[in-house]
Formats: C-alpha cells, structure tokens, sequence
C-alpha cells in the first residue's frame, strides 16, 4: 500500500469542462428539451403518485421483473397484485389518505408490495430503521404512531423487547409471515388474510396528489440525537423517478438495479428504487448487505446498476482482489460518499464506465448529481443553491455589513444552503420545531428561506462541487478549519490501517478543539506508529495532524454505514475511560509516544504548549 495520498482534483479547469461537455454535445440540446418538458409534466399533473406510476408500469409490463432476490423474485404484474392486496386490508381496517402505516421489515418483497400499497390509499409508510434498538427504536415507533403496525416475523423477537414502551393503544398491530418458524401467540399473522384480499386495483390511487406524503424516512441520529423523521412527498418520489432514470442514468427496461441498501434508506426509496419502476426495470435486493456475496449476487441478477453509500464501497475494496473482478454486467454505480482515495481504484478494478456520485439529504429540497461524470465531484444542481462562508467556531454563517451571508469563491469551501420556493418546498420533518431550525432567513435579501443542509462543500468551479465534510465533524484548532474527511483520507492510506475516524476534543486552557482519531488496525498488515507523525506531517497541513491517536477494534455504525463519533469524542483522552492504549504527539517531539497519567496531568495542569 502506498503512503502517499493519491492526487485529487478539488476545482475543474476550463478545458476539462469544454472536454466534457463535448462529449455529450451530440444528445445535450434533446437532454435539455426532455427534462424540460419531463418535469413540466410531472408538475402539470396534480394528481399523480408512486402508487398511480406502479399501476401504469405494471399494465405496460406486466411481466418484466420487478423485484429479485434470494428470497424469490415478482413480475410487475405480480408486484402490483400484492400492492393492491394489502391496500384492500388497509381500506378494510379503516386507513386512509394521511394515516400512518409502520413497516417493520428486512429487505424482501414483501416490504416493497406493502409500501406500494400504502402509497394507493394515501396512508404515510412510516419506515422503520431495523437496525434500531432501544430507545431509538422507540422513539421511532412512538414519534408518529401507526394506525396499523406490520411487523415482519423477521423482526418479531427486537420489536418484543421494546414493546412496553412503543405507544400501540390506538393501532392494529400485526405480523407478515417470514419463514414461519415464529409463531407467536401474541400477535395476529395476517399472511393467509392478505392471500383472500382482492388483487384488482383500488379507487383510493387516482385520489392521490403529488403534494401527499408517501413516507417517513428516519434520521441517523449521528450526532448523538435521537432519530427524526423526514417527510418524502410524492413529488419528490415521482421526481426521482424521471431525474434517476431518465436524464440522468436513461435506465432501459432490460436494466437492473441492485439495492444492498436498506429500504428505509434514501438512496434505497428514493435513487435506486424510482428509475427501476419508471422505466419497467427490475430492483435486485438483499435483506443485509455482504461483501463477501456482492459479485455473485451482481452475475446472478445480472445487475447493471448498483447503488451505493462510501462505506459500501470500501468494504468492497478491502476485499482480496480477484482477476475477474471487472468481468460482470455492471457498468454504472449512483450514490453518495464515494471517497476520493478510492474513486479511481474502484472504478479500474470493478470495470465502472460512470460513476453518478449525488449529494442530497432526506429531508433536503434540491439534489446535486454527477451528470457529466466529473470524477470526485458530486456535480451539479438544477435548482437554486449557494455555498457561502461558515464561522465553525460559533457555528453559524457569516454575515456581511449588510447582515446578509457572503459566498466562497472557486477552490474555497463553504455551508450549502439551497433556496426553498414553490417549486422547491421544504416538507421538513413530522416536528414543526425541527423543521423551523434547519431555515435560515433573510439570506441574500429580505424575506428569501433557505434550507440548511448542515455540509460544507468545495467550490469546484462551473457550478459544480466537491463534499468536504459534515458541519458536526469538522473543528476549529490554530485558527483553521480541519476538514476530518481529508484527516481520515490520509491516516487510511497508511500501512496497517483499516479505518480511522477523525473529531476534535477539548484541551483545557487551549482554544478551538484538537484533532484526535480512532484507528482500526488492519489485521493483514502490521502498523508502525513511530511512522505515522510523520507521514501525516508530510500529508497534511501542520495544524490538521491530530494530537492524540487511540486504536478501536471496531467503530460503532449507523444503519446507513456512518460511523459514530459521539462516544468518541466523550471519551476523548480520558484513561479512566479508554481502555485501549492511547498516543499522544506533543509540541518538540517527531513522532507519537504512549499516553501516561503523568503526561495527561501535565496536559491538564497547561505545562505544554500546544
């Protein structure tokens, strides 16, 4: 493994745009008018939902794949069949347009079949992060109670030691049967009743307008908060249909989709899943992604698309390489966090044409997308955005004279905030007082709303841009900014590291925060921690080497394979806390050298000049 960071392009020069551009010069102007027109349409039509787009495909064709999967596969035919099933229970038990419907299952078909059929009665699909437990769970549950409960058997034994707690007085609650192997008594199976439901379409779906909600999406809850939940609307979804699939990948009814990510995930319900069904293309899943399976599951479905998250995409590269890796239908890969370090490696090894990398937030108004396949960009968006200066130290914007916020320049990093309007609303979240603290008002003149994503982009030029971290990770030490996206970047390309996260600490009697990281060893490869200082002084800015280096067996994971830090930066050096040995690399010294009590009460006490 090298020890020098590979070199990555942060803005776009005018010949690589000219060069691009001349590429697809042949197809922009009939791209332009399509879009146009394409969105036109979606707005000209009220009343039009993912429940209604389901019943239009399904009659085009009926029996091209739909969903594949070790669980088994559906025909759009059969999908919509079953869709209608359990919108026909839904209508029997009185659910209707804005009632909420909690789904509770693994990825398999069945979760697809319930989430189209709650979209034909207008009822919300509350998605329920399986990988929850705990309060978290709970909180999920309770924060938007469902008239009706699905629980997957699958997810029967988690849900039971959380119980007591969810709030189920004024639900029905009942269960899909999995493997049948789970038969308890103190839940209803509803498997053989839906099998007697009527399969032909309801009159609810042609009710159902563009404005309705069609989901809630929770929150991670990195930052150490309990989730929130994000409304999906149906003009968002059906957006994602035509942009995903149309304009941006052109996915052909042939296609496939493979889907590892979970479906209560947004690049899951709203990426991968939209340009399948609008274009009659088929949805590969698995209920849990896995490494090791990701290959053979790519040739058995004969996937040509595949959606990721970064995290994804390292797990793959951590893998032993094989010769044929690069020998499989898929050719296009579209998702977000795809790191720079590996952009390259990943598209050589596993024969990638295009990589759609996107930036956009569940809950966001406006999506960035790799249109023109700028390699590390996250592209370009079509509605109105801003990258504007942020003061990290008291966390909020930076405003001029005027009290009105400024704009970084080409190269510069800056907060995205992306401008809420009629045509680009803000659904917020089910709670009314979170959504109002993600607005900032009054931006660029009296009056204007913007939504603040809480991410810092770089300005790469030709209104195109490059992630650079998340508000919550990045901290302020020696008066700079210290971007732990390109830390971790530099500590991963080291001999003997697995992963590593990056955060900032407080060092009592020192301003701003101090850079620590977490490392996970690679068990491979043996780590030389007398080398480390300085092949991080030789790759990054002085002030951004991190002070203090710990090593973790592993890292704590969302469901959405981010990790989290909160715990991390509780413990920060603490010895009475920390039980794995910790590194610190003090003022005069060239390398790390093992934390002691005696060191960490000289920290303490000031006696060293950071």
């Amino acid at each position: 493994m090298s020890t020098q960071p590979a070199k990555i392009h942060t803005t776009i020069s005018i010949s690589e745009f000219i060069t691009k551009i001349s590429q697809i010069l042949w197809r922009l102007p009939s791209m332009i008018v399509s879009t146009v027109k394409g969105l036109r349409s979606i707005g000209s039509n009220k009343n039009n939902s993912w429940g209604l787009e389901l019943e239009k495909i399904a009659k085009k064709f009926p029996q091209n794949a739909a969903v594949k999967s070790p669980d088994g596969s559906l025909t759009y035919r059969e999908l919509n069949e079953r869709a209608n099933r359990f919108a026909h229970y839904l209508i029997a038990k009185g659910v209707g347009k804005g009632d909420v419907v909690a789904l509770c299952f693994e990825n398999r078909p069945e979760l697809l079949a319930a989430y189209c059929g709650c979209s034909k009665v207008g009822a919300i699909a509350s998605l329920i992060n399986t990988n929850q437990r705990g309060d978290s769970l709970v909180h999920s549950f309770n924060l938007n109670p469902g008239k009706v409960v699905i629980i997957g058997e699958e997810c029967y034994d988690f849900f039971s030691e959380s119980r007591a707690a969810i709030n189920l007085e004024k639900s029905t609650l009942v269960m899909v049967r999995d493997t049948g192997k789970t038969s308890p008594k103190d839940i209803k199976d509803i498997t053989d009743e839906l099998e007697r439901m009527s399969t032909l379409n309801p009159n609810t779906t042609p009710s159902i307008t563009l404005k309705d909600p069609v989901s809630y999406v929770y929150t991670s809850g990195t930052t150490g908060g309990l989730p929130k939940a994000a409304v999906i609307i149906n003009k968002r979804a059906v957006s994602a249909m035509f942009w995903f699939g149309r304009v941006v990948m052109r996915v052909k009814p042939s296609d496939t989709i493979y889907i590892p990510l979970p479906f209560f995930h947004t690049n899951a319900i709203t990426v991968g899943w939209p340009p399948a069904l609008y274009n009659g293309a088929a949805v590969a899943l698995r209920r849990k992604f896995s490494a090791s399976k990701f290959l053979d599951d790519v040739r058995q479905f004969q996937a040509t698309h595949f959606v990721y998250v970064g995290e994804v995409c390292r797990y793959l590269m951590a893998l032993p390489a094989k010769p044929d890796d690069h020998q499989t239908t898929l050719k296009y890969i579209v998702g977000n966090g795809l790191r720079p370090d590996i952009w390259m490696p990943f598209k050589k090894r596993f024969g990638i044409k295009k990589i759609y990398e996107f930036y956009g937030a569940a809950e966001g108004v406006g999506v960035f997308t790799n249109i023109f396949n700028f390699d590390y960009s996250v592209g370009t968006s079509v509605t109105p955005f801003a990258l504007v200066a942020y003061d990290t130290e008291n966390d909020v914007p930076v405003r001029d004279s005027k009290g009105y916020l400024k704009k970084v320049g080409k190269g510069e990093t800056g907060l995205l905030i992306m401008e809420i309007t009629e045509k680009t609303p803000f659904p917020g979240y089910s709670d009314k007082k979170k959504t109002e603290e993600k607005i900032i008002r009054n931006a660029f003149k009296k009056g204007d709303m913007w939504f603040n994503t809480g991410d810092l982009l770089r300005n790469m030029g030709f209104r195109h841009a490059q992630f650079a971290d998340r508000l919550g990770d990045t901290f302020r030490w020696k008066g700079e900014n210290v971007a732990t996206q390109e830390v971790e970047k530099a500590i991963d390309s080291f001999p003997g590291v697995s992963s590593s996260a990056v955060y900032g600490i407080s060092i009592h009697g020192c301003d701003g925060k101090a850079g620590m990281a977490a490392i996970v060893k690679n068990e491979k490869e043996s780590l030389d921690i007398s080398r480390l200082a300085g092949h991080l002084k030789a790759s990054l800015p002085k002030y951004a080497v991190p002070l203090f280096v710990r090593f973790v067996t592993d890292f704590e994971w969302t469901a959405t394979h981010k990790i989290k830090k909160t715990n991390l930066k509780a413990q920060a050096f603490d010895l009475s806390q920390v039980k794995e040995e910790i590194y610190v690399l003090l003022p005069e010294n060239d390398g790390y050298v093992p934390l002691t009590d005696e060191i960490c009460r000289n920290i303490t006490a000031g006696k060293y000049k950071f």
